[in-house]
């Protein structure tokens, strides 16, 4: 059986699609996936056994410039890319109409999507051939497993969804060998940073257990925050500017990992890692960490500043202690 999938982004939804995934090849296991997904998240799919090709999109980057000659051969490559094999299913779980006109409608195939009571965009459930209800008061994970269960004609597990995306990253090199945790520092907006004294007091409070910390980053300004961060402890060390993968290994082989709501919070849950995401202006909700060992820490006022580190800093020691440290 051959399966298109469009879920193209943001970060977190596109991981959040993997226990689907997982589900099928349970229930099929010669399927394979075709998934179409933004570029900058084309190396998550990869991770997964059951897909067998990705098909980068770059609706974001093409729309700055849609009609220019560079960008009409590249939406040209990509539609032949898409229109090249009649798929058995294909199963839109975007639910969105830019997703649903500029990719759904042009593949091959039986379209499946959610109807237009389940979905973000009723307007897109429009190109779908089947339109499924799904309740919308469930995590994004269950939303998904169950449209894929739907789509493809079984029933949805009632256990846990698993990524099975963990053992992609278990051989980690001899430089990854050692005691660390990972503080996530890094998201998109500014009333969900918690405050850098914040992050300065909880690593103070760790210097004395022995174990290190390290500080990924992706932009300049994330990097200089992360200087900040670790300017006079020599046991936090800022990383080199990593692929989305070199992330992953480092999150996957660390001890525990602290974070604010970001896409790589979500990455860290479908790796299976211990994480303590702290949470002030959004709500974990529907979208929070989904799988093994993640614990959600709220603010009481919707501020991250009301987070205090010696919270956080109790919290992770508990964790540590149960593993030896």
């Amino acid at each position: 059986m051959r399966v298109l999938l469009v879920k193209t982004s943001s970060m977190g939804d596109v991981l959040h699609s993997l226990p689907a995934l997982t589900d099928a090849q349970h229930v099929f296991p010669e399927i394979q996936f075709d998934w179409a997904v933004e570029e900058g998240f084309a190396q998550i799919p990869t991770w997964h056994s059951a897909v067998n090709q990705v098909i980068p999109v770059a609706i974001r980057r093409w729309r700055k410039n849609w009609f220019s000659a560079p960008i009409r051969a590249e939406r040209a490559a990509f539609r032949q890319q898409l229109t090249a094999t009649h798929y058995d299913a294909v199963i839109d779980a975007q639910g969105l109409l830019k997703s649903a006109f500029l990719v759904t409608r042009l593949a091959h195939g039986a379209k499946h999507g959610y109807d237009r009571h389940s979905i973000r965009e009723p307007i897109a459930s429009f190109f779908y051939d089947y339109k499924h209800q799904i309740s919308k008061q469930q995590h994004a994970v269950e939303r998904i497993r169950q449209l894929f269960a739907a789509s493809l004609g079984y029933d949805c597990p009632k256990t846990q969804g698993d990524y099975a995306i963990a053992q992609h990253f278990l051989h980690a090199p001899t430089e990854l060998q050692g005691e660390y945790v990972v503080f996530l520092h890094s998201t998109t907006r500014d009333d969900k940073h918690w405050p850098e004294e914040h992050w300065r007091s909880l690593i103070a409070l760790m210097a004395e257990s022995g174990v290190k910390i390290k500080l990924p980053w992706g932009a300049e300004h994330e990097y200089q925050r992360a200087l900040r961060l670790a300017e006079g402890f020599g046991f936090v060390d800022v990383l080199p500017k990593l692929t989305l993968a070199e992330v992953a290994l480092q999150i996957a082989n660390a001890k525990a990992v602290v974070s604010v709501d970001t896409g790589l919070s979500h990455l860290t849950a479908a790796l299976d890692k211990t994480n303590f995401t702290l949470f002030g202006p959004t709500d974990p909700g529907l979208i929070g960490g989904y799988g093994l060992g993640q614990h959600e820490i709220k603010s009481v006022d919707k501020t991250m500043k009301s987070i205090e580190p010696d919270l956080v800093f109790k919290q992770l020691k508990s964790v540590l202690q149960q593993s030896g440290y």
